[in-house]
């Protein structure tokens, strides 16, 4: 599946999110997009090529998803997202458990990391996609162990990229935010509108 031949001008199409995230189903529709939403019926590649790049390896992720999905549903247009947070190379997703959550949070603390997503948006009936992906720099500060296990005990972390929700701590833990806010949330909206832009698509616009 190549991304070489996008719909002609104008094109509309039924905007299907292939995410159970409940935070990148309110960024759609608090920005007015109408969607309907299939999961993938298939477990996430738990390893990739360690030789890619942290934003290859996001990039992988929301092409898995989006062609897993092409493979249950035949019309609409697929749009599938993957978040990491990344610190020196070294690729921070959704941790494991409550000690995977401490050791992220614990790393991440008192730096300057960088948060991913890749969008990728698949046409189920044309097989053409669009992949790309946007990159925020997030300051966080110190943060005493005490802090950590504080945050830890709301349980907040679970299935967040990092360890942690950007709209759940806000300023607690960050003191700058170098790029999209949405991005860090999960679905950089302004990427987004351009890419379905270039697809010359009126997808689900309300």
């Amino acid at each position: 599946m190549t991304a070489s031949q996008p719909p002609p001008p104008g094109a509309s199409y039924r905007l299907i999110l292939a995410s159970a995230s409940p935070r990148r189903a309110e960024l759609l529709r608090e920005h007015g997009y109408a969607f309907d939403v299939k999961v993938s019926p298939y477990e996430e590649p738990t390893t990739l090529d360690k030789g890619i790049s942290p934003a290859a390896h996001a990039e992988a992720l929301s092409i898995f998803k989006a062609t897993s999905v092409a493979d249950v549903v035949t019309n609409g247009l697929i749009l599938a997202a993957d978040t990491i947070a990344e610190l020196n190379g070294c690729i921070f997703g959704k941790p494991a458990d409550r000690d995977d959550a401490r050791r992220i949070l614990t790393t991440l603390a008192g730096t300057t990391h960088r948060v991913i997503t890749a969008i990728t948006l698949l046409d189920a009936s044309r097989g053409t996609r669009l992949t790309r992906h946007a990159t925020t720099n997030i300051t966080m500060r110190p943060l005493p162990a005490e802090e950590i296990e504080a945050y830890l005990n709301t349980q907040a972390w679970e299935g967040k990229a990092g360890a942690y929700g950007i709209q759940d701590v806000g300023d607690q833990f960050v003191e700058v935010v170098d790029g999209s806010f949405t991005n860090v949330v999960g679905l950089p909206i302004e990427l987004l509108s351009e890419m379905l832009d270039a697809w010359n698509a009126t997808s689900g616009k309300k």
